[in-house]
């Protein structure tokens, strides 16, 4: 099989590579093509994968290419990856709504409607060429915010674009493992937005065992996202949040953490770091890259956690993997017909009341060779409800405001969000993001 790489050059698309060269099974990936505006991050990254690939027998090979229709022709899958305004993108993403007294984070808030108005145009235009070069290729969506992108591309893709995310399954894991259960043997009844979540239920040999987690102290410490909300609210809720909640239930904390560095701005001084040493020494480039993730990887919401007191990241979640793995499951679950089930990022149909039908959420689904069917969530508490409307409708509105260049629902789009307090703000939101980062300023010139 060949596999396209859209945003070939990032720094994650190692671990992708690390999960093919684990997978023995037929039919298989043979060839890999990672596709970048970068040409200098395409080979930085190529070192990366040769220093993985020594000592394997028959390892998938890799070709480069800065030309989008290269990539896509011929390819039975596609992994869509791509950050529209790189890592100077993020940082203005944060910064901007921090400046202005609002969370600034990249895919929560602010900076997710700004991060899904520029990268929204770019990724049905991707999707327009899958159809045309590569219409029976699957396409497996990476690129933040997963849930707007994935439901922009299905205007022309249908249910051929399937969204991915590691947090629910994190989130999985990790209660499973307080209970002492393998994580492969439960069911989560979780349900939400991609980023908005909660984990309702987990059931073990047809049993809720999830009641008896939230009403221990003792378990509910071993999971990360427990010590970060805090047991009362857990219970309060009766159910456990995915972590960006946190954004949503702890606002103010989250405004006042970012007043640092933010994220973006770590990670980005981080990765010219990396990207320059595998460039000046393509020997080393597989070290540094691994020692670049594991500070990656630790420092991860690291503000969140020390607001809350939430402490380090476990061992066990830095050595779990994340998206790499789900995206290669779901791929085998197509390509073999491996019947398995995932929460994914798919059209809601029925699944979640309340929600308009065309809507992507984020569910447990059912897949296998004719790809993901959601799983019935059933009624949500109002709360949950209410959240996930008025977040998909400031999605939705995005979408529409992207995709038409239109400047007054882009504003529209800021003010409806949960997490905009005022019209006013949304509109200084939208000229801010429009003087700092290029990409947006090219979709809403005026």
């Amino acid at each position: 099989m060949r596999l396209a790489v859209l945003g070939g050059g990032g720094f994650r698309v190692p671990l992708v590579y690390g999960a093919l060269l684990r997978d023995t099974a037929e039919p298989r990936v043979e060839e890999v093509v990672l596709y970048d505006v970068s040409p200098g991050r395409l080979e930085a990254v190529s070192h990366v994968l040769r220093g993985l690939a020594a000592g394997h027998d028959d390892p998938p090979a890799v070709s480069t290419t800065t030309d989008l229709d290269t990539a896509l022709r011929g390819a039975d899958f596609v992994f869509s990856a791509i950050r529209v305004g790189g890592l100077a993108g993020r940082t203005a993403d944060e910064r901007v709504a921090l400046e202005l007294g609002l969370v600034g984070q990249e895919t929560t808030g602010a900076g997710g409607v700004a991060y899904g108005l520029r990268t929204v145009p770019v990724a049905v235009r991707v999707a327009e060429r899958v159809a045309t070069l590569a219409p029976d290729a699957w396409v497996i969506n990476f690129t933040n915010p997963a849930g707007m992108v994935t439901e922009a591309m299905r205007r022309v893709l249908g249910d051929r674009v399937i969204g991915i995310c590691d947090s629910p399954l994190g989130l999985v894991r990790r209660a499973a493992a307080a209970l002492g259960l393998d994580p492969a043997r439960v069911s989560p009844g979780y349900v939400g937005l991609n980023h908005l979540g909660w984990l309702r239920g987990l059931t073990f040999e047809g049993r809720d065992v999830l009641p008896r987690l939230l009403a221990d102290d003792d378990l509910l410490g071993r999971v990360e996202e427990a010590r970060l909300f805090g047991p009362d609210w857990v219970r309060a809720l009766g159910a456990m949040p995915n972590e960006y909640l946190y954004y949503y239930y702890f606002t103010r904390e989250a405004v006042a953490a970012g007043s640092g560095r933010t994220r973006g701005e770590s990670l980005l001084e981080q990765q010219d770091r990396f990207y320059a040493a595998a460039l000046a020494r393509p020997a080393e480039a597989t070290a540094a890259w691994a020692r670049a993730r594991r500070e990656r990887d630790s420092t991860y919401m690291a503000e969140a956690r020390d607001t809350t007191g939430a402490g380090e990241r476990s061992a066990a979640d830095l050595e779990a993997g994340g998206y790499e793995g789900i995206a290669l499951a779901l791929m085998a679950a197509i390509a073999r017909g491996e019947p398995a089930t995932m929460i994914l990022n798919v059209r809601n149909g029925t699944a979640v009341p309340g929600l308009p039908e065309e809507a992507v959420v984020e569910v447990p689904c059912a897949v296998d060779a004719a790809g993901a069917r959601p799983l019935a969530a059933g009624p949500l508490p109002g709360p949950f409800l209410g959240l996930m409307q008025q977040v998909k409708a400031v999605e939705q509105t995005a979408i529409e405001a992207a995709l038409t260049g239109s400047s007054r629902l882009a504003v529209a789009a800021f003010a409806q969000h949960p997490l905009v307090d005022s019209v006013t703000t949304a509109r200084l939101l939208l000229d801010g993001y429009r003087a700092r980062v290029p990409e947006l300023a090219a979709v809403f010139p005026s």
